[in-house]
Order: C-alpha cells, then structure tokens, then sequence
C-alpha cells in the first residue's frame, strides 16, 4: 500500500481505487440495456447498481440522481461525463421535510455538473418524441418508469376516448394518439407542463385542441364530468404519492379508493381504467384493494398487473400498474 505523508493512502491511489468501484457497475449496467426497444435512446442507465444512485440517459445527457448524500458525487459524474454531452445532478432526499428545507437550486442545479449546458433535447421512446428539459428542476420531462404503460395505453387505444390524469407533459396523451384515440383528454394543475404537453404532441404530428388540455384539480374535474354525464373508454391514473391543491390535499396509501371512485363515476361501460402508483411502501396487494375498494359495487375484473421494465429498472419495480376491466 502507498502511504501518504501522514500515514494514510495517498489521494492518487486512493481516487483510482474510488472510480474504479464508480465505473464499472455503470459499464456493466449499460450493457444490461441491449434489449431496450427499438427507436429509444432514453432509458434507465444505472438504477441503483451503486446504493441510492441512478442515472437516467436522454440521448446523450445523463441525469444522475442522488437519494442519499453521495460523497463520491464527483467521482460518479466523472465517469459518466466521457460518455455524454453532459452531466445533470438531482439531489432527492427521500424525507419530504428535508426537500422542503433544501433551496431548489441546490436540489436540482440549472447547470450541468459536467459538461456543456443543454437548455432542451428532444428524445424517442419507441418511436415517440418528447422535449427533455435537464436543468428544468428535479423532473427533466418523462418519466422513464413508465414506458411499458405508456406503450401499452399506445396498443389500447384505437377508437377510445382516452382521459388522462395527473397529466404531467402528456406522455400518455401524445401515446393514446399515436395509438389512433379519437380522443385524448389531458389534466393537471399546471398550465406550465400542459404547454409543454401540447408541444409534445406537435413533436409526434399532431395539433392540439386546447380544450383538451385542462388545467385545474383532477379530483374537481372528474366531479364535473360526472356531472355533465361525459364518459371516457380509456382512463389513466397516475398521481403523485402526495400532492396538495388549493381544496384538497391527497395520499396515494391513504386516498387512492377515492380517487378510482371518483374515475368510475365516468369510466364508460366496458370501459378500462389503467390505475398506477409509485410508492415505495405501498405493495402490490395492497395497492390492488385500494383500487377494489374504489369500484365498490361496481363489476370489474384486474386483467394485468405490471410495473416498470426489468430490462433497465431493479426488480420489484417500486411503480405498479394495473389494468381493470369495468
């Protein structure tokens, strides 16, 4: 062993051995992802392979998010940055009050922390086009966990009237239409990302309806569709764990009933709802009563059950999907 001056190793050594243990879980990692979909160059490039770190891929801009303090973070960008353009980081500390605490800048810096800055870049997932945003705070633009869904409300949706909530950017808006909906209704509390949404759908060839891009309360707006009797074939459910809004404030463990309840109240006959969450502490089974429970005497049968892709996401996947049939 190099000793150093004051009986330690030496940082020259020491560094070496410390990128080496960064580097070749992220080589072996990427070439785990031979297998991705054809036409998609944004993916999950290392989920974990070293403990509390990912990094997403858009293209060639990496994404390295941090779930607990990462004293080698230099040393992880360092050895992504030879393969990318850039290096983004997102610091998420998995307390709720620690994020809250935490300036958002410091969270999710504007700037790459390798690299040359990248203000947008536009993406496939099999075939679909997306505006990815790296320096736009801790969500780029598409969560990644979620292609098999996205792909397979793409598979589902010929001739349905599709309604998408908790929207985000659209993804699974733009996927109902490249799967010829005649319709695709898209909601979220923020006009900001439903702009982006519409842009997202310009990408792939279409033009947006605006009214088919509601801003506003997902829970309020089931209730006004309820309502006027609107109905929908196809219904997406994918909400944060926890969100608050100006009436209301939601829990997926505690909550989640009552929001399939209230997408029941306009899932058309032999209609199909696509209920998703992504908590960690929430298992599979109980994640299926909950949606049970939210039917009530209503007839339904759970179809599938799903989560992300084992190709480049750890396995159990945290995210669960279910397809009911109703």
């Amino acid at each position: 062993m190099i000793e150093g001056a004051r009986g330690g190793v030496a940082p020259r050594r020491c560094f070496r051995r410390r990128r080496c243990c960064v580097v070749k879980p992220l080589v072996d990692a990427l070439a785990r992802r031979a297998k991705l979909p054809a036409a998609t160059n944004c993916f999950r490039w290392s989920d974990e392979d070293l403990p509390g770190v990912t990094v997403d891929l858009f293209d060639d801009v990496a994404v390295l998010s941090l779930y607990r303090d990462a004293p080698d973070e230099a040393a992880i960008a360092d050895a992504i940055a030879p393969h990318v353009r850039a290096v983004y980081v997102k610091r998420r500390p998995r307390e709720a009050r620690k994020v809250a605490n935490e300036s958002p800048e410091q969270l999710a810096p504007p700037m790459p922390l390798r690299g040359d800055a990248v203000e947008a870049l536009i993406v496939e997932e099999q075939g679909a086009k997306f505006e990815i945003r790296p320096g736009n705070g801790l969500s780029v633009g598409l969560y990644l966990d979620a292609r098999d869904a996205r792909s397979w409300v793409r598979d589902n949706a010929r001739e349905r009237t599709v309604l998408n909530t908790f929207s985000y950017t659209c993804g699974f808006g733009v996927l109902a239409r490249l799967g010829g909906a005649r319709r695709a209704v898209n909601i979220d509390a923020s006009r900001k990302v439903l702009d982006w949404g519409e842009k997202n759908l310009a990408l792939n060839g279409f033009e947006a309806d605006r009214y088919d891009f509601i801003s506003g309360d997902t829970f309020d707006w089931l209730s006004r569709f309820a309502k006027k009797a609107e109905v929908f074939d196809l219904i997406v459910l994918d909400p944060p764990g926890f969100a608050t809004t100006k009436t209301s404030r939601f829990t997926a463990q505690r909550d989640y009933h009552q929001l399939v309840a209230a997408a029941e109240k306009v899932l058309a006959k032999n209609g199909v709802l696509l209920a998703m969450c992504n908590v960690e502490q929430l298992s599979v089974r109980d994640f299926t009563q909950l949606v049970q429970r939210g039917f009530g005497s209503r007839k339904f049968k759970v179809r599938e059950s799903f989560g992300a892709s084992a190709v480049d996401f750890k396995q159990p996947s945290t995210l669960k999907c279910l397809v009911v049939d109703a």
